[in-house]
């Protein structure tokens, strides 16, 4: 008699299988996007270089990839370390709330004098060095990118059971096409952003999401 392999299961996947697969796929599809769309620091910045087209791919590389591995930390199984370090996630909560409020300062400066020259297509000004290092903060700056990706995601995740990698696929896809979409989606709307008065506006908005969200950074370390 023959015994079946892991291997052979995979190599000649059935109906059945490919199934579950595709069901978790999508599963990790639409938790991650429903996660991820909505008004934020990183999501603003992001629609914020896309305009200017400033290293507009570097900045959708480092947001996707980013999650790509959180989500990869979650789904195997690392959510514990989260849970197990309070004290860690306290911490990247005041450096977040630091970071956000001096970036809510700087948004709130340009929309109170706007550059002369600030278009939307001017691209290349800012050195690329800055706008990494701005959109790898924003990132991993930020407790709740921990517990959406690492804890939530990876939560739901195992109990998918052997389609736990499978759903995570479908998590990290939707991070590459959210991210993808705004940064180069963002260059549609430039004929509204000509004129400076749409920059001021989302300057400002921009300066009040970022000290909203330092401030709840603040709060919740106090309210656990």
């Amino acid at each position: 008699m023959r015994i079946r392999s892991w291997n052979d299961e995979w190599a000649t996947p059935t109906v059945g299988r490919v199934t579950s697969a595709l069901l978790a796929v999508l599963a990790g599809l639409g938790l991650g996007l429903s996660l991820i769309i909505a008004i934020g620091a990183q999501n603003a910045y992001v629609l914020r270089q896309g305009l200017r087209r400033e290293h507009i791919g570097v900045v959708i590389a480092i947001c996707a990839v980013s999650d790509l591995v959180l989500i990869a930390l979650g789904v195997a199984g690392l959510g514990f370390l989260v849970d197990g370090a309070p004290w860690l996630l306290v911490a990247i909560r005041f450096a977040g709330a630091a970071f956000l409020l001096v970036y809510a300062v700087l948004a709130a400066r340009r929309a109170i004098r706007p550059a002369d020259t600030l278009r939307a297509a001017d691209g290349g000004t800012a050195r690329l060095a800055a706008v990494a290092g701005t959109a790898v903060a924003l990132t991993w700056l930020n407790p709740h990118v921990y517990l959406d990706t690492v804890v939530l995601l990876g939560s739901v995740a195992s109990t998918h059971g052997d389609d736990r990698w499978w759903f995570g696929a479908g998590a990290g896809l939707g991070s590459i096409l959210w991210f993808t979409a705004l940064g180069l989606g963002a260059r549609l709307l430039a004929p509204v952003f000509a004129r400076r008065v749409a920059w001021r506006i989302l300057d400002g908005t921009i300066a009040v999401v970022m000290a909203g969200i330092a401030a709840s950074l603040v709060a919740g370390a106090f309210t656990r």
